[in-house]
């Protein structure tokens, strides 16, 4: 099943206008559908593609990169060969999957975009951190999109109801109030959204098997213990610190001003202690982090507090499935009765995830205000 992306059209716009002098990079979370939206665009949009994916080490394709960068034709003649491809000027798509994995095929870039005779696409997370960018030059030559879970338009799509998010649009654009069959059935869906979330593999499941939750939450458990396991494999100085958050995100967001408090982490901590930690969740886009903002005022970023911070997940279907983490699988009666407001859960939780996770992805940075109340004795 193939899902509509509106990347998609932004992968368009990029051909249409750089037409090859700049190659694009996708960042986005592991198992977001980088990979699979790059295939669908090579198929559709070129006569030819190739997708080299540095995730499998491949020593015969690094050998390409280190030894015949500075002889072209017999880099793309060996490239051809390997992937059984043949290479057409000005119409062949090569996409670097996984670019963090070799870090010296993105500083290829430059010369590549230079030479003119193919576009190119990135995919990759973690680009950022200093490990995957030591030691190379960054091409100027690039252009860098995010690529985030499907958001509520696009389930919306692959469950069929064009129609209804056009009327919703239409009611909002007229500031008329949705009719009240229609309004059920569209909170009816917001709510399948919140559960199921919007990480492809998940999506489709829930669609292939009849709207069946327990398929969807086992591959969001497995999503889980991939991020996991991604987060074990980082340089050991900071790996635990990014473990504990990782694990406290669900109990954080269910508390009353969801805010991390660093001494509940560790007996003694403080915020710049967690830099690199949070960092680190933020560029794998596994998390979205918010910072306190002490005057919601013009330029929101000028009073920014970045000692006190939230930190929501990335998708929300996952907060859910992190948040029951003591049982190996939510069973699919749970996840309707949830759905049908018969077991007591904190929906504002999932709530402020999805709204922040909207926010993300249509490109704000995230800032929360805080105000004491001296009538409750709270902020």
């Amino acid at each position: 099943m193939t899902l509509k992306r509106k990347i998609y059209d932004k992968l368009l716009a990029w051909k249409k206008e750089c037409n090859g002098s700049k190659a694009i990079l996708i960042e986005g979370a592991r198992r977001i559908g980088k990979s699979t939206v790059c295939e669908e665009f090579g198929k559709n949009e070129y006569q030819s593609y190739i997708i080299i994916d540095f995730a499998k080490k491949n020593s015969t394709i690094e050998k390409y990169f280190t030894d015949h960068l500075d002889d072209l034709d017999t880099f793309f003649m060996l490239l051809s060969a390997y992937f059984k491809t043949t290479l057409i000027n000005r119409n062949s798509l090569i996409v670097f999957d996984e670019i963090q994995m070799f870090p010296q095929a993105r500083a290829a870039l430059k010369y590549l975009v230079a030479d003119g005779r193919y576009d190119y696409i990135e995919t990759g997370s973690l680009i950022s951190v200093k490990e995957n960018v030591q030691n190379i030059v960054i091409p100027s030559e690039e252009r860098a999109i995010a690529m985030h879970p499907l958001d509520f338009e696009e389930f919306a799509w692959a469950l069929g109801e064009t129609l209804l998010i056009d009327y919703i649009k239409d009611c909002f654009k007229n500031r008329t109030p949705l009719e009240r069959g229609m309004h059920n059935k569209a909170m009816l869906l917001f709510k399948q959204y919140l559960l199921v979330g919007g990480m492809p593999k998940p999506v489709v499941l829930f669609i292939e098997s009849g709207k069946n939750f327990s398929p969807v939450d086992a591959e969001k458990r497995d999503i889980l213990a991939l991020y996991r396991n991604d987060i074990m494999k980082i340089k050991s100085q900071y790996r635990s610190k990014v473990l504990a958050i990782f694990d406290q995100i669900p109990g954080l967001l269910s508390q009353h001003e969801k805010r991390v408090v660093f001494k509940d982490i560790q007996e003694g901590s403080y915020a710049e202690q967690y830099e690199d930690s949070f960092f680190w969740l933020s560029d794998s886009m596994i998390s979205n982090e918010c910072f306190m903002c002490s005057d919601p005022n013009v330029g929101l970023s000028l009073n920014e507090v970045r000692s006190y911070i939230k930190c929501y997940m990335g998708d929300t279907g996952l907060l859910l499935s992190h948040a029951f983490d003591e049982n190996e699988l939510l069973d699919a009666d749970v996840y309707n009765q949830i759905l049908n407001e018969k077991l007591s859960l904190n929906e504002g939780m999932l709530f402020e995830n999805a709204i922040a996770q909207m926010l993300t992805a249509n490109g704000h940075k995230l800032y929360f205000y805080s105000h004491y109340s001296e009538e409750k004795h709270r902020n």
